[in-house]
C-alpha cells in the first residue's frame, strides 16, 4: 500500500494547524494534548506508517484506558507515537506496553489518579531491543537515546492524552515525578551472570517481551568499597529498607536494577538471582522503631492482634522473595539502583508482537 491509501483508513478526526513549530505547540498545548515539550506533528502519513509497522488494524483496541475509560485503538496509540517522537517500528513495543498497563495486577485506574509519584517504568528485554537501538548500558535511563526517549514518552502521552490522567486534574500527584516525562530502558543481558529477566518471569529466551513498573525515580546504591558479596548485599539492604517506601506497607513489587560490575561480583561468590532475592528478603527490613507512632498505627490499621504478632517487630518489602525483581541494567561503575514501586501494584509483562 501507499502512504495516502494507508492514511485514508484512519479515522481520527483531523484537525487543521499551523505546521510551523511554535504554532504548532502553541496550538497543542491549547487543547492540552502535549506534555510541554516540543511535539512532532501527527500528519496523516506518519500515523499510517506508524500504523503499518505494527501490522494490526487502525480501529484494533488495545486497551481501555482509566481513568477516562477511552478505548486506545491502535490508531490513537499512533498518533501518540507520532508526537513523542517514535520511529514507525517502535509502535510495536509501545503497543505491548500499554496492553501490559491495562492488566488488572497492574492497578492502573489507581497509578493514574494517586498522590504517589510513580511513573510508568517501560523495560524491554529481548532481541527487540538490539534491533531498535535501545540502550541498556552505560546511562540507560538518561538521555541520549531515540528509543528509550520516545517509547517511555509515547506511553505517557497516551495515559495522558487517551487515559486522562493530566496533572493536576485527574493525575494527582502531589509533587510528580520527571520520570513522567519518559520512563524507558532495556535490560543489559549481554553483561548479565545470570539468565535475562523474562526466562526468570516464565517467557522463552528468543522471545521480546516489555514490562510496565509502576516505580519511582531510581534510588542510587553506592558501593565502591566491598570487595565480597555480605558487604555488598548488606549496603543494598540498607538502600531498600527505607520507611517512606510505599512497599513498606502496600507490599507489591520493586525493582533492583544492577550494574554489571555489581552483578558480577554476587555471581563471582557464588550466589544465583534467587539467592540475592532470598538475602534480601529476609534482611532488607524497617524497623517498627525507625517509624513513627502514626504511620505504623497507621500501617497496622485493620491488622488483628494474631496477624501484628505474625508480622512481629519490622515490615518487609512484599510478601516473599519474589516481589524483589532483579536485572541488570547499565554499563560498568560501581552503582547498582533500587526502584520502589506504588506498593499497590504489581508488574505485567507483554510479548512484543
Amino acid at each position: 500500500m501507499s502512504g495516502r491509501e494507508d492514511a485514508s483508513a484512519l479515522t481520527s478526526t483531523r484537525v487543521e494547524v499551523d505546521p510551523e513549530p511554535d504554532a504548532f505547540l502553541d496550538a497543542m498545548e491549547a487543547r492540552g494534548w502535549g506534555d510541554g515539550l516540543p511535539l512532532v506533528p501527527p500528519t496523516p502519513e506518519r500515523v499510517a506508517a506508524a500504523v503499518a509497522a505494527s501490522g494490526r488494524p487502525p480501529g484494533e483496541v488495545v486497551a481501555v484506558l482509566p481513568p477516562s475509560l477511552a478505548a486506545a485503538t491502535v490508531e490513537k496509540v499512533a498518533v501518540n507515537a507520532v508526537l513523542a517522537g517514535c520511529r514507525p517500528a517502535y509502535l510495536p513495543v509501545v503497543l505491548a506496553a500499554i496492553r501490559a498497563a491495562a492488566q488488572e495486577p497492574f492497578n492502573l485506574p489507581a497509578i493514574q489518579a494517586t498522590t504517589h509519584p510513580c511513573a510508568v517504568l517501560t523495560l524491554v528485554s529481548g532481541p527487540i531491543a538490539r534491533q531498535l537501538g535501545m540502550n541498556w548500558g552505560y546511562g540507560a535511563f538518561g538521555p541520549g537515546h531515540r528509543a528509550n526517549a520516545t517509547i517511555g514518552r509515547a506511553v505517557r502521552l497516551v495515559l495522558m492524552n487517551v487515559g486522562g490522567a493530566r496533572p493536576g486534574t485527574l493525575d494527582r500527584a502531589t509533587q510528580g515525578t520527571p520520570a513522567k516525562y519518559t520512563y524507558c530502558a532495556a535490560e543489559n543481558e549481554e553483561d548479565s551472570p545470570w539468565p535475562p529477566l523474562r526466562v526468570s518471569l516464565g517467557f522463552g529466551a528468543d522471545q521480546s517481551i516489555v514490562t510496565v513498573i509502576a516505580g519511582e525515580a531510581p534510588h542510587n546504591i553506592n558501593d565502591h568499597g566491598s570487595a565480597d558479596a555480605a558487604g555488598l548485599l548488606l549496603q543494598m539492604a540498607g538502600t531498600l529498607a527505607t520507611p517512606g517506601s510505599n512497599n513498606v506497607y502496600m507490599k507489591g513489587d520493586g525493582y533492583l536494577f544492577l550494574g554489571p560490575e555489581h552483578a558480577r561480583q554476587l555471581a563471582a561468590h557464588g550466589l544465583s538471582r534467587e539467592d540475592v532475592q532470598a538475602w534480601l528478603f529476609e534482611h532488607a527490613v524497617v524497623p517498627h522503631e525507625r517509624m513513627g507512632a502514626g504511620q505504623l498505627r497507621h500501617i497496622q490499621h485493620g491488622l488483628t492482634e494474631e496477624e501484628r504478632r505474625l508480622a512481629g517487630q519490622a515490615q518487609r518489602l512484599g510478601r516473599d522473595p519474589g516481589a524483589i525483581r532483579i536485572a541488570v541494567v547499565g554499563g560498568d561503575g560501581r552503582h547498582s539502583c533500587w526502584v520502589p514501586t506504588f506498593g499497590m501494584t504489581q508488574s505485567c509483562s507483554e510479548v512484543v508482537r
